[in-house]
């Protein structure tokens, strides 16, 4: 299908958005008028109200809302002075696809790369186009892959799938925000109705009368209602334009095998899924770990550390390159499954170009280092960037300490509760002693299930906390002591490195501390070891 014809079916489909706006509005129009001829007068005026209060998501969201334009506002652009080779690279590919180079590149801070184009006049006449290119997907790749991404990227300019994509994904963010309007509004009148309700209970408790339970079941019925109907086209509209979405991937994918290589384009696929995986278990475990301490790595470090886990952890990647996503996403993903595109790539014939050039794609910048910290810049919020920059082993070793610190708070605040004292390791050890130790843990957070049980049962229920927390605490005492210490690892978890004998003494010293008959004589005679 051709680019007008493509644009065309976009422009139905955003028509038919509007169309149904049109139909709705004229049910509305027929049951206020029907109310008029044959409803009472009172139950008119209402009706009327209802329909007035409809009418104004389906108008707002017919005219009153425009999608957002493209104004290249994401990631840190940059100009071919700054990046020479870069620039020449995408123009290369460009060229050998046939089309148009983008007019910006933007380097930025996501494990993607994407292209858009200000198309006008239904995507017959294009525009500014825009190139986005993610560090961190840079920092995963080799040379040739990510010349196989770009290639990729390129196909589709060539394709005409950025002009096409201004109608579609206009669409798609009409009927999303009228759908939004009316949800807003069920979700509003159901808490009013709900305070409405809890008002009436209080004053029933008041005067010591029974309160009845809050229901909102039937409140905001007509808005769910509408916002089905939208959600039905809305349904219709992306499985319209679906096909033609996967359609344009694997279009784009044979562009790139073309210019750059079968091996490549299809290594390049298969390594974008363990590079997103990768990166997401790096940013939750490692680039944020610190946050709550007020900590950050080093300026580049955020978003190039990444670097130093797929290198520790390449077995585990190896795994993930073996199991390819075999579904999509979710059943609207525009993207078919990265099996299925693999395995398309790899039928083709051999084209004798499996020894591309496999140096870093990183080595396409000029100065990577640089250009890490300057989307840092540009992508962190204000208040991450004033976090106190600190190396990755002192991140760790403090960021956990304050883990510890805080998972312990809860038993620190109990033991001063039951104690009237501050809550301290030596407060808690006496408390044990004196047998006060269940009712210590009888203040520690539980399940449902654990406040439900009583007598032995209540007590294996606090057991593992008390302990939890017990350890935590002491685990803070030997690193105030500077004798234990939290070590970075990059291949597995962070582990907090004891004095020698600990290892093996220490788990046993915390289980009979927590008997039924505590013992925290094994316990105080590794805290004053480690004071020594």
């Amino acid at each position: 299908m051709g680019a007008f014809l493509r644009a065309l079916r976009a422009f139905v489909l955003l028509a038919g958005f509007y169309l149904l706006g049109l139909v709705m509005l004229a049910a509305l129009l027929g049951m206020d008028w029907a109310a008029a001829v044959w409803a009472p007068s009172s139950l008119a005026v209402k009706l009327y109200i209802v329909s007035a209060v409809l009418a104004v998501p389906i108008i707002r969201g017919m005219f009153m809302l425009r999608t957002p334009k493209d104004d290249g506002g994401q990631g840190l652009p940059v100009t071919e002075a700054r990046e020479p080779r870069l620039w020449r690279t995408v123009r290369e590919l460009a060229e050998q696809v046939g089309t148009r180079a983008p007019d910006e590149i933007r380097l930025t801070a996501d494990m993607n790369a994407a292209v858009s184009e200000d198309a006008r006049f239904l995507g017959l006449l294009g525009g500014t186009r825009r190139l986005y290119l993610g560090l961190p997907l840079m920092t995963g790749l080799t040379e040739a892959q990510l010349r196989a991404v770009l290639a990729h990227e390129m196909g589709h300019y060539g394709n005409s799938d950025t002009r096409v994509s201004a109608i579609t994904v206009r669409g798609r963010v009409q009927v999303a925000r009228t759908i939004a309007h009316f949800q807003e509004r069920a979700g509003d009148k159901a808490a009013k109705e709900r305070a409405k309700q809890e008002k009436k209970n209080e004053k029933k408790l008041a005067k010591g009368k029974k309160a009845k339970e809050v229901d909102t079941t039937g409140v905001g019925l007509t808005y769910r209602a509408m916002a089905k109907v939208y959600q039905a086209y809305g349904h219709f509209y992306l499985r319209a334009t679906l096909a033609g979405s996967r359609r344009q991937e694997l279009a784009a994918d044979l562009a790139a095998a073309r210019i750059v290589g079968r091996d490549a384009t299809a290594s390049a696929l298969r390594e974008i899924p363990v590079l997103d995986a990768a990166h997401g278990f790096y940013l939750n475990s490692y680039a944020t770990l610190g946050v709550s301490a007020g900590l950050l790595p080093r300026p580049g470090e955020v978003f190039g550390g990444v670097r130093h886990l797929l290198a520790a952890r390449t077995a585990e990647l190896d795994e993930l390159r073996r199991e390819l996503p075999t579904e999509p996403t979710s059943p609207y993903d525009s993207h078919p499954p990265i099996a299925e595109r693999v395995a398309r790539l790899e039928a083709l014939p051999d084209d004798g170009r499996a020894s591309e050039p496999a140096g870093p794609a990183l080595g396409l910048l000029a100065d990577a280092d640089a250009a890490l910290v300057a989307v840092e810049n540009v992508s962190l919020t204000p208040d991450a960037l004033r976090l106190r920059r600190v190396d990755w082993p002192e991140l760790v070793h403090e960021s956990m300490t304050a883990y510890f610190a805080e998972e312990a708070e809860p038993l620190r605040q109990a033991t001063a509760d039951v104690t009237h004292g501050e809550g301290s390791l030596p407060a808690l050890l006496n408390a044990l002693d004196l047998g006060a130790g269940w009712e210590i843990a009888d203040r520690l957070p539980k399940s449902e299930e654990a406040r439900a049980a009583q007598g032995r049962a209540a007590r294996e229920f606090a057991r593992p906390a008390l302990r939890r927390g017990l350890s935590r605490l002491v685990a803070g005492e030997l690193i105030a002591r500077g004798v234990a210490r939290w070590e970075l690892s990059w291949s597995q978890s962070a582990a907090l490195r004891l004095p020698q004998g600990y290892e093996d003494e220490l788990p046993a010293a915390l289980d009979a501390a927590v008997a039924d008959r505590p013992d925290t004589e094994p316990l105080r005679k590794l805290l004053a070891a480690a004071q020594n």
